[in-house]
């Protein structure tokens, strides 16, 4: 075994305690993705002259869709029989229980219900450049997991392995670090989107950042899902967990978005309708 393999993560998820108040290593992440998501934005929406006392209203939208739509997708997408037993819990978002797919629909709806009030600012043209702060929002996350030694993987003998004693059924395996994983594959998403942002700006074709997010992430998850522990309370009766196939509908989704982003896709459509 490598020296490597003897990464003992027993990192308490506490950052500051003061009594009563305890702030968690989990909760400043979570904050600076949105933080920096802001930042981000707003030299986008200099860049293509929109208004920035708009971004304020944007933030507290795509904030609470991620939320609500993260919790929910926990408690549905993973351990439904649980919590329609007990509806009450669904609100103590503090006990934890996240789920990303969740999330990307929240920020979805949160988006189209946004769009609607504004001018200038349609749905697409705001999810093709969300997106960018949303990769890095979620490689920050997955790091923030890693300190609530969450998402963890399967029992494994690589170099890089990682012990979790403070997992719920904690044990001395060693194991996937899945969660950095993701974080990696995020970031590296993440710098694709601002690179390609940054080069075409306003003539980026509409659907195009949208389309590489989707097949990206999602492809990337479906992958490590392989070597992750199962999150959801039950078992399918097919190869494929929970989370691979909530990523096959948006895998599927932004390949026709890419597709149809290409400039040729446009001059058929026109010559179609003509």
């Amino acid at each position: 075994m490598s020296l490597l393999s003897s990464i003992y993560w027993d990192y308490s998820p506490d950052l500051v305690n003061l009594g009563p108040i305890t702030i968690r290593w989990y909760g400043m992440i979570f904050a600076l993705g949105f933080f920096l998501g802001y930042l981000i934005m707003l030299r986008i929406f200099r860049r293509e002259d929109k208004p920035e006392n708009d971004l304020g209203t944007l933030l507290l939208y795509i904030m609470g869709g991620t939320l609500i739509g993260a919790r929910l997708g926990h408690c549905f997408f993973y351990e439904p029989a649980y919590y329609l037993s007990r509806p009450g819990e669904i609100i103590q978002i503090w006990h934890g229980g996240l789920a990303s797919h969740g999330g990307a629909i929240g920020i979805v709806i949160a988006i189209y219900l946004y769009s609607r009030k504004r001018t200038g600012q349609s749905f697409l043209w705001l999810l093709d450049r969300i997106v960018i702060p949303v990769a890095l929002a979620g490689a920050l996350i997955r790091v923030g997991n890693l300190f609530n030694s969450e998402i963890i993987g399967t029992p494994s003998r690589v170099p890089w392995a990682f012990v979790f004693p403070r997992a719920i059924g904690g044990d001395l395996l060693l194991r996937h670090p899945t969660m950095l994983y993701e974080a990696a594959s995020y970031f590296l998403i993440f710098i694709l989107l601002l690179l390609i942002y940054k080069k075409q700006g306003k003539k980026s074709p509409p659907g195009e950042l949208l389309g590489l997010f989707l097949i990206t992430v999602f492809t990337s998850r479906f992958f490590i899902e392989f070597v992750k522990m199962r999150q959801a309370a039950y078992h399918l009766s097919i190869p494929l967990n929970t989370g691979q196939l909530l990523s096959i509908p948006a895998i599927i989704a932004g390949i026709i978005l890419l597709i149809r982003s290409r400039p040729d896709s446009h001059r058929d459509a026109s010559k179609n309708r003509t």
